[in-house]
């Protein structure tokens, strides 16, 4: 029984080795950190509360070590966030139901930003994505499309980013989206699991009624919003990663997105 045990414990200790071996070897130049951190600076919708934070205990304990413990508030929707496919579909999966397979996936980066900067309600269109498998192939199965609009260079000022800073101003919203003829072309033409987008929404700024969520999220497919460092993704070849809060019913949640480069 003894000799079976230390088999057991050897066996293990290999096999853990080899996984730190093998982590040992990822490059952390090929990371690209897509999150926004959350704080106070953290832009959230017009008619969102936005983020607090406060520490319940930070300093020496009696006992004389060093202890401390925060408490956060958070809408599910602001900084660098998943919207489940509930937000707009209510029979769609809650946060704590998509799949890992709708949440990773190699990263087809679509840049539409040389048009965005001349005009903020710019919407990524079918011409687009034509263009861009023109140029780098076929969007492969099970990819996450992102659509660079350049707009994440505009972080963290709310006026330029939003289009209005004045707290639920959403008449005044301006900045750049997926448009719905591009949205219906990937779900009836394309495998893509999911999309993801450098501004506050999948919607343009303008959209009053939210065609791209309604018609995406309806489709049972996650969206991931307010993408930082969007710029440094290459048009093809990286693997995206979207790590959401695991909130039971949440129509949303605050995410930690990043991508593994070629």
């Amino acid at each position: 029984m003894k000799q079976w045990a230390l088999a057991i414990v050897m066996s293990v200790t290999m096999a853990a080795g080899t996984a730190f071996a093998e982590m040992a070897r990822i490059d952390p130049a090929k990371f690209v950190d897509l999150t926004h951190t959350l704080d106070q600076s953290t832009i959230y919708w017009p008619t969102e509360s936005g983020f607090k934070f406060h520490y319940e205990h930070y300093g020496m304990t009696p006992g004389g070590y060093f202890y401390a413990s925060g408490y956060f508030d958070s809408p599910e929707h602001g900084g660098t966030h998943m919207d489940a496919p509930l937000h707009f579909n209510r029979n769609g999966e809650s946060v704590d139901k998509v799949p890992l397979t709708h949440v990773i996936g190699p990263a087809a980066v679509i840049d539409f930003s040389s048009r965005a900067a001349r005009d903020p309600d710019a919407t990524l269109s079918v011409d687009d994505i034509h263009k861009y498998e023109a140029a780098y192939g076929r969007i492969p199965p099970g990819a996450i499309v992102v659509a660079r609009s350049g707009w994440g260079r505009f972080w963290p000022d709310r006026k330029q980013y939003m289009g209005t800073d004045k707290p639920g101003d959403v008449a005044g919203l301006r900045f750049p989206g997926f448009s719905p003829e591009a949205v219906g072309f990937l779900l009836k033409h394309r495998n893509v699991v999911a999309i993801a987008i450098d501004t506050a929404s999948m919607d343009p700024g303008v959209s009053k009624d939210f065609p791209v969520h309604r018609l995406w999220l309806g489709a049972n497919r996650p969206g991931f919003e307010n993408l930082a460092n969007a710029d440094r993704l290459p048009p093809s070849g990286a693997t995206l990663f979207c790590a959401p809060m695991k909130i039971g019913g949440g129509t949303g949640a605050p995410a930690r997105i990043f991508a593994l480069l070629p």
